[in-house]
């Protein structure tokens, strides 16, 4: 594996899926993406999936760039945008896809789809965004839109007391709108107003309806919850 591969942690394998699955967390900062994907690992590793879990812009050489950038400044939305397309080759071809080929379940804090709102809010072609990468980034299995006020991301995100040139209100609210406008039949929209656990039970009625639908039974897999949005109070 290549230096500065964003894992986060992997699982021996116990159960084999039949073919790999890619789940992408996307959404504002303060969403709470990072929430569900650890939730979402645990649940895999749990039932002995092989889980790797990873994010966007990654450790290496690339990401590391743009990381440095939310401090010191934002590069030039042209540099901006080169950045993360190489961090993303380097990830595809170095984590992603050799985990993808090994059955394994691969969860993903950003990817493309936060390149198309990130930069699409700084006069880029948001749907060409999507079609350059995926010339050579898989597409997600599922992708979870956690949907989330951008005033209360930034009150979030100033909480933390961190420092980040890309999340002001302005550029938060403008990539909410991009991701928003994106409709694909992958793609589910969850309101992460709601709390963590209620999120987490719809992340696992999506998958186990979806992607994972023909594993549950055969791995033996919890039966599918019930589709919160249908729950009577």
């Amino acid at each position: 594996m290549a230096a500065g591969a964003a894992v986060w942690y992997a699982r021996p394998v116990t159960k084999a899926l039949p073919r790999g699955v890619l789940v992408a967390f996307e959404g504002i900062d303060g969403s709470g993406k990072s929430t569900q994907a650890t939730l979402l690992s645990d649940w895999a590793t749990q039932h002995g999936l092989e889980t790797v879990r990873t994010r966007e812009p990654t450790n290496g050489p690339w990401g590391m760039k743009v990381r440095e950038s939310k401090v010191s400044g934002r590069l030039s939305p042209e540099e901006e945008l080169h950045c993360f397309l190489e961090d993303r080759r380097e990830h595809v071809a170095t984590l992603i896809a050799p985990a993808l080929a090994r059955g394994a379940i691969v969860i993903i804090d950003r990817y493309y789809y936060s390149t198309a709102a990130y930069q699409g809010a700084r006069g880029h072609d948001p749907l060409a965004l999507i079609a350059k990468n995926r010339e050579f980034a898989p597409k997600p299995d599922v992708v979870f839109l956690m949907d989330f006020d951008p005033k209360l991301g930034v009150d979030r995100i100033n909480a933390r007391g961190a420092q980040d040139t890309f999340e002001s209100l302005p550029q938060l609210t403008k990539s909410r709108e991009i991701f928003l406008s994106l409709n694909e039949p992958h793609i589910v929209k969850l309101d992460a107003k709601k709390p963590p656990a209620e999120l987490h039970e719809s992340v696992l009625f999506h998958l186990l309806h979806g992607p994972l639908k023909d594993s549950a039974k055969p791995l033996h897999l919890d039966e599918p919850p019930e589709d919160p949005k249908l729950r009577t109070r």
